[in-house]
């Protein structure tokens, strides 16, 4: 800075204004290179630190996806096993047997049912926070936007189905079939509940309207429960698959 001053007070001295200019000039010329260049090097560092963000951002996402994929993928198949199962029991009231085979027995009184919890903790996250800014991928931003409501409808079916059986469907069958009874085929191996067993009227709960109603009910519940979770499914495998794709890039 001294040697510029220095060149500076010459050119003054000597009256030589045109090259004093083109000095004063040049001078500036270097000074906004230099800020464009600090300014373009603050900005690739601010551009760096966007990017780690975002790559945390999206393996965070990647793990919860994954995860719910596979909670899916039990869920589809359970849901097509109790269907099926259903559809045995609603057979049976159809037909009439004189007597009803073990597999169709189990399949009336199993009726324990866990909602599936999917995970979304980084998804709110997201939703909620500044943390959606740091995603570039416009299309990925609407699919994380939407998928929210997309764990909400199946929340929502879950809880319509646990609902239907807690409150509906078993008050139903404990007034026609025996507790110890159930206990029985559930383990068959145990002779001492079958000595004590009360007998279960299978054919009175059969021709029961109100079982056969809660029936169907359950039966159209879970066909709309899966017809959501692969729906659901499907969703999430594409933004899992877009975030595999921003992470390799």
């Amino acid at each position: 800075m001294k040697l510029f001053r220095k060149i500076r007070k010459n050119l003054l001295i000597s009256g030589k204004t045109k090259s004093y200019l083109i000095y004063a000039f040049g001078e500036i010329f270097l000074i906004v290179v230099g800020i464009l260049i600090a300014w373009k090097i603050n900005d690739l560092n601010e551009i760096n630190k966007n990017r780690i963000v975002e790559v945390k951002i999206y393996q965070s996402l990647n793990d919860e996806l994954n995860s719910n994929l596979s909670l899916l993928d039990s869920s589809i198949f359970r849901y097509a096993e109790n269907i099926q199962t259903i559809q045995n029991t609603i057979n049976s009231i159809r037909s009439q047997p004189q007597k009803l085979t073990e597999e169709i027995k189990d399949g009336i009184i199993r009726v324990n049912y866990t909602p599936t919890k999917l995970h979304s903790g980084s998804m709110s996250s997201i939703n909620s926070t500044n943390k959606f800014e740091f995603i570039e991928s416009d299309s990925l931003r609407d699919l994380i936007a939407a998928y929210p409501n997309e764990l909400d409808n199946f929340e929502i079916q879950e809880a319509k189905i646990n609902n239907l059986i807690v409150n509906r469907l078993q008050p139903v069958l404990e007034t026609h079939i025996s507790l110890l009874d159930i206990l029985l085929i559930r383990d068959k191996k145990n002779t001492e509940v079958k000595f004590v067993s009360n007998e279960s009227d299978y054919k009175e709960l059969l021709n029961s309207r109100k079982f056969q109603n809660i029936l169907v009910d359950r039966l159209l519940q879970t066909e709309n429960q899966l017809i959501i979770s692969n729906s659901l499914r499907e969703k999430t495998q594409m933004i899992a698959f877009k975030l595999n794709k921003e992470l390799d890039n």
